[in-house]
């Protein structure tokens, strides 16, 4: 295997260019703004930077509805600017990846503007029509109870477009193979910019045959060869993220067999059965998760999140598992949305509570795959439930107590800054917590320097110990005759173990790596492990010399 993966060991922070650093004063959040607190984010520790959605957009949709795939939203500044933010980056060893949204465009773009002209247009097959309203335009929708149909009838054309979500987003046909090529040249674009990677928005509906006369969508799986195929050649290290909220079942489809297809995958059929666990202090369908979404090539990955941008999607759950969720963590109708998830920031989902809290994050940052981390969950920020839909939890970073949070010098910041309750700027924010050495920003940073360290969770083989305890997931992971061992009790109330780490040289010793006590093994070559409610250990097996024992094969 090679060690140049780099997406293997990595930490991604999420964030949207639009709420995080204003630099000009108009209240949008801008590349220069971004740029300015490159320092800031190497200091805690991530090593890649995805971007939320940046490129010429009407707004509708938070720049999910593109309307030039080849520039910079004059909101947030030129391509000059974007290109000084993606070298400061590469100064400081940080990569970055951007949102590629190519299942659809805004119906501002130039290309649906051409194609509802005239028929005769090279654009009009870009798009998907029908002279009639099909059967099925009342199904399928992505927004429910937002969205009425998936096919609305145009004025102009005096025919009916298909659009997966918003009517304003048309869907591409992305069948036409002059759209695939249109596609990667957009890929090509921003890699001679600086990119190393693109967060493939939708891959479901990407890669799904389109049409009046589809019921069923069939999806064309080679299409994701094609784009695996130009990155490599074009730039050997430049990987697909793919959002592909998909049964386990089917994940191979998107990975490829031979792992010629997409880099990596968020899992979110771990991220949902996890917050069961944490509702219910339930690990067994989380370890169930885990062990159904083991297989993926040597070159493939999986992302791990906590919260990303949109709701938190209880969708693969059932319904009593669902409802669990929803009682513990979104009880009101205002939490919830589209009939299917969540849209709070996660540490108010919790209540704030700190030890929970920080099991949560460390879990995450210890299943297989690589973490990724959403702008302020760092600092614990909280959401605002009077703004509509998912604008709830993409409220303006909380940088100090000066007005506006630090974020803008404007009286008219783009979204409202949160200011009431405890989860106000005057009481969350970077400055006051870097000032305290137990605070969740001092905490995380810690917790991201751990998971560097710890390689075996992002390369090697895991295996989920029994330890008969229905609220406590105890993991081993090996790599390069290392191994590191991880155990989280996610009950609130304290529970003693037992733990066979299982054979090998060094299993009667467990150094813990995250600050507590280390262990040795009984004559059984048991662990007897005493964890407080929501505590975690991270023990590396057989001590501290570990690096000595490596091997490089």
């Amino acid at each position: 295997m090679i060690n140049d993966l780099w997406y293997k060991n990595a930490v991604v922070y999420c964030l949207s260019v639009e709420t995080f650093m204003d630099a000009n004063g108009d209240g949008i959040g801008d590349f220069q703004g971004l740029a300015r607190r490159l320092d800031y984010l190497a200091g805690l520790g991530i090593t890649a930077i995805w971007l939320m959605p940046f490129q010429t957009s009407p707004g509708k949709d938070d720049g999910y509805d593109v309307s030039d795939y080849y520039n910079v939203d004059p909101r947030y500044g030129t391509l000059g600017d974007f290109v000084e933010f993606t070298h400061g980056a590469k100064q400081r060893g940080i990569r970055v990846m951007i949102d590629l949204v190519v299942n659809h465009t805004s119906d501002e773009h130039p290309w649906f503007q051409e194609a509802r002209k005239d028929e005769n247009s090279p654009y009009r097959d870009w798009y998907v029509w029908s002279k009639e309203k099909p059967e099925n335009a009342s199904q399928g929708m992505v927004f429910p109870g937002v969205q009425k149909t998936t096919w609305s009838r145009d004025k102009v054309s005096r025919k009916y477009y298909f659009h997966r979500f918003y009517d304003f987003q048309p869907d591409l046909n992305t069948a036409n193979p002059h759209v695939q090529a249109e596609i990667l040249k957009i890929m090509g674009f921003w890699i001679q910019l600086g990119v190393s990677g693109f967060r493939m928005d939708a891959v479901p509906f990407v890669i799904a045959r389109k049409g009046a006369d589809v019921d069923k969508p069939v999806e064309q799986y080679d299409m994701l060869r094609t784009f695996r195929e130009f990155l490599q050649w074009r730039q050997g290290d430049a990987i697909i993220l793919a959002e592909a909220n998909v049964l386990p079942k089917t994940d191979m489809n998107y990975f490829g067999e031979d792992g010629d297809r997409m880099h990596m995958m968020f899992n979110f059929q771990v991220n949902q059965t996890l917050f069961y666990a944490l509702a219910s202090g339930d690990c067994a369908p989380l370890a169930k998760a885990l062990e159904a979404t083991r297989a993926r090539p040597p070159t493939a990955q999986w992302g791990h999140f906590l919260r990303n941008h949109d709701e938190l999607d209880l969708g693969r759950l059932s319904e009593a598992q669902r409802n669990m969720v929803f009682a513990a963590f979104g009880p009101d109708k205002d939490m919830q949305l589209y009939d299917r998830g969540i849209r709070r920031r996660f540490s108010p989902m919790l209540g704030g509570n700190r030890d929970r809290m920080r099991m949560a994050y460390s879990l995450m940052f210890s299943l297989p795959g690589t973490p990724v981390l959403r702008y302020g969950d760092e600092i614990g920020m909280g959401e605002d439930l009077s703004l509509p839909e998912r604008n709830c939890a993409r409220t303006p970073m909380q940088w100090s107590t000066e007005p506006q949070a630090g974020f803008t010098k404007s009286d008219a910041p783009v979204l409202p800054v949160i200011s009431d309750g405890a989860y106000g700027f005057q009481h969350i924010n970077v400055a006051d917590q870097r000032r305290n050495p137990d605070s969740m920003l001092n905490w995380m940073e810690r917790l991201i320097r751990m998971r560097k360290e710890a390689p075996e969770i992002g390369w090697g083989d895991f295996r989920v110990l029994d330890v008969e305890e229905d609220g406590v997931l105890a993991i081993r992971y090996d790599w390069r005759n290392n191994a590191v061992l991880i155990v989280h009790n996610l009950n609130e109330s304290p529970i003693e173990v037992r733990i066979d780490p299982g054979s090998g040289e060094g299993s009667q010793l467990l150094v813990d790596i995250a600050g507590g006590s280390d262990s040795r093994a009984d004559e059984a070559g048991l662990h007897r492990l005493y964890l407080e409610g929501y505590a975690y250990k991270w023990f590396r097996v057989g001590g501290l010399d570990y690096l000595l024992r490596r091997t490089e094969i």
